[in-house]
């Protein structure tokens, strides 16, 4: 099997740079000192008409928490439709309710609306109360894929959680595996985590 290194990157110039270092997927984000935001539609289309690699589309239209009003939703849905138009691979987002909870309904509706591009629900997982429970509510959606660091600021400290995400996630979602993954470090992430893809800011050297 072949390893999955996604990258993220905040630019045009950056997503190019990063499939020339090795990226094999692309995440592509602005703002990434506030957790990333959805970029512009400029950004996106050249992005997915330069590259041969697959580019998954951060769906968030501000930083900090993961509660969204209803402008800030209908915010997402649009943006998810121009992603579906300019032909990106997938969207990434992720949607809790004020306890801290997966907002099931509303995640549900923007899967629905993404379709037949994939989903990664993001690192808002790792802001949830129960991420096991999490990863239960996120696969009965039909969630392609979790992006974690097992709640923890790196995949390392996160082993344990992540292991029992893993199989929770069975082979119905693949765990991206994030948190201070890089370049120097992913091999020995991988022997941890052999089933998973990797997601890191500089999982390869530009």
């Amino acid at each position: 099997m072949n390893l999955v290194k996604e990258v993220c990157v905040e630019s045009f110039q950056e997503s190019i740079s990063a499939v020339a270092a090795g990226a094999t997927r692309i995440e592509l984000c602005e703002n990434l000192y506030f957790g990333g935001t959805t970029p512009s539609y400029g950004t996106i289309k050249q992005v997915i008409n330069k590259l041969l690699v697959p580019v998954m589309v951060m769906i968030r239209p501000r930083g900090g928490d993961f509660f969204y009003t209803e402008d800030e939703f209908e915010i997402m849905r649009h943006d998810i439709k121009i992603c579906h138009e300019l032909g990106a691979n997938g969207v990434v987002f992720g949607l809790l309710k004020h306890d801290n909870t997966v907002d099931v309904e509303r995640t549900t509706e923007l899967v629905y609306l993404a379709r037949p591009m994939k989903v990664t629900f993001h690192k808002a997982i790792d802001s949830s109360a129960n991420i096991l429970l999490s990863v239960a509510q996120i696969k009965n959606i039909g969630i392609d894929r979790i992006l974690t660091s097992g709640g923890k600021p790196t995949a390392i400290e996160g082993n344990e959680t992540l292991q029992k995400m893993i199989k929770i996630a069975g082979d119905q979602v693949k765990i991206i595996v994030a948190g201070k993954v890089t370049w120097e470090n992913y091999e020995d992430i991988q022997k941890l985590f052999p089933s998973v893809e990797l997601h890191g800011r500089r999982l390869v050297k530009f």
